[in-house]
C-alpha cells in the first residue's frame, strides 16, 4: 500500500453497473436466475487511486503492451473475498493487459471513494476500478494481481455474466461459445416514477440517469408521452454539492449523466425514456429481442405506466 500510495494519484469519475440491472423487467418475459435487480444496481463516484499501468510499470510491464515477454495477454485480479460459486476459493476476474496497461482507459487500483477512504462494504483497503465495464470485474478486496496468457477461468468469467441469444436455455447452453462480457451497452432508466402510477390531470417531472460504456459518453437522452411514437429531448441537469460535472471533459467518457423533463399528461399513457451515446447506439425498443437466461444487460425502453383519476389499474 505504501509503494501504491507513492505513485501519482488520479481521480476518476466513474459509474459502476451490475450487468444484472433491471432484470426485474427482462424476468417479466420468461424466468431468469439472477438477482432479482430493478432500476438501482448502478452508482456514480469519485474514485481516487493509482493507475493500473503505473502498477504494472514498476514491474516490468511496460505501457500501452498487448503482450508480455513471458505470454501474458491479460491481467487478473484476485480478492480476499470467498464465494461458494468457487468452491470456497477468492473471487477473481480479468480484463485485457492491452487496456490494463492503456493509462487512457483509467483503470485504477483504488483507495479512495468520494473524498474518504474506502470502506469495507466497497472494498477496503484496496479495490479494483474499471471503468465503463460491467461492475464484476471492478474486484474488490484486492489481494494480489497476476499475468496470465488466457482470460481468467474463474466462475464468474468461465460460467457467467456472458451475453446469449434468447434461443439459449439452460439445456442446451455452452460457457465455452461467448467471451466474457466487459463492456455495458447504452442505458438509462427513470428514477421519479414508479412502474405505474396514478396521477390527476397535469405536469410529471422526469428524471433518470443515462451512461454508456467503453468510455462512449452520452449523446441525448429522448423522452416520449406516448409510449414511443413521438419524441423530446430531455434535459441534463446537475446535482448540487456533488465534486463533479457530468459533461466536463475530465468525467464524460466514464461518468453517468442525469436528465429530467417536466411533461403534460393529460390522460392514461406510456412514458418513454432511452438514451443515444456518443458513437450513435441506441436502447434497443423491446426486451423480448434481447432476453437471455441470466438476464444481463436488459438496456432496452423503460418505460412508465400513467394511470389518470383512477385510484388503481
Amino acid at each position: 500500500m505504501r509503494d501504491i500510495r507513492r505513485l501519482p494519484k488520479y481521480n476518476v469519475t466513474a459509474t459502476l453497473q451490475c450487468a444484472g440491472n433491471r432484470r426485474t423487467a427482462m424476468s417479466k418475459v420468461r424466468t431468469v436466475r439472477g438477482v432479482g435487480w430493478d432500476i438501482s444496481a448502478i452508482g456514480n463516484a469519485v474514485w481516487g487511486g493509482a493507475k493500473l499501468a503505473d502498477v504494472l510499470e514498476l514491474v516490468g510491464v511496460p505501457k500501452l503492451s498487448n503482450v508480455t515477454q513471458s505470454g501474458g495477454k491479460h491481467v487478473e485480479f484476485v480478492s480476499i473475498d470467498k464465494c461458494k460459486e468457487e468452491k470456497g476459493g477468492p473471487y477473481k476476474a480479468s480484463i485485457p493487459l492491452s487496456q490494463a496497461t492503456n493509462p487512457e482507459a483509467d483503470v485504477l487500483l483504488a483507495y479512495e471513494m468520494n473524498g474518504e477512504s474506502l470502506n469495507r462494504d466497497h472494498g477496503y483497503p484496496l479495490r479494483v476500478v474499471v471503468p465503463g465495464v460491467i461492475g464484476a470485474r471492478s474486484v474488490k478486496w484486492l489481494d494480489s494481481i497476476n499475468i496470465i496468457a488466457e482470460p481468467c477461468q474463474g466462475f464468474f468469467m468461465a460460467k457467467d455474466y456472458k451475453m446469449f441469444p434468447p434461443t439459449v436455455n439452460w439445456d442446451n447452453i455452452n460457457w465455452d461459445t461467448r467471451r466474457p462480457q466487459m463492456d455495458f451497452p447504452v442505458q438509462c432508466a427513470i428514477c421519479s416514477l414508479e412502474d405505474v402510477i396514478v396521477t390527476a390531470p397535469g405536469k410529471v417531472r422526469v428524471c433518470g440517469y443515462a451512461a454508456s460504456g467503453g468510455g462512449r459518453g452520452i449523446e441525448r437522452i429522448d423522452i416520449s408521452i406516448d409510449g414511443g411514437k413521438t419524441w423530446f429531448e430531455a434535459s441534463r441537469y446537475q446535482k448540487p454539492e456533488i465534486p463533479y460535472v457530468a459533461d466536463d471533459i475530465s468525467s464524460d467518457k466514464w461518468a453517468w449523466v442525469l436528465f429530467e423533463a417536466t411533461v403534460d399528461v393529460p390522460g392514461n399513457t406510456e412514458i418513454v425514456a432511452k438514451a443515444v451515446d456518443i458513437a450513435g447506439n441506441v436502447q434497443p425498443e423491446n426486451v423480448e429481442t434481447i432476453w437471455n437466461l441470466r438476464g444481463i444487460l436488459n438496456t432496452s425502453w423503460h418505460r412508465v405506466q400513467v394511470r389518470v383519476g383512477h385510484s388503481k389499474m
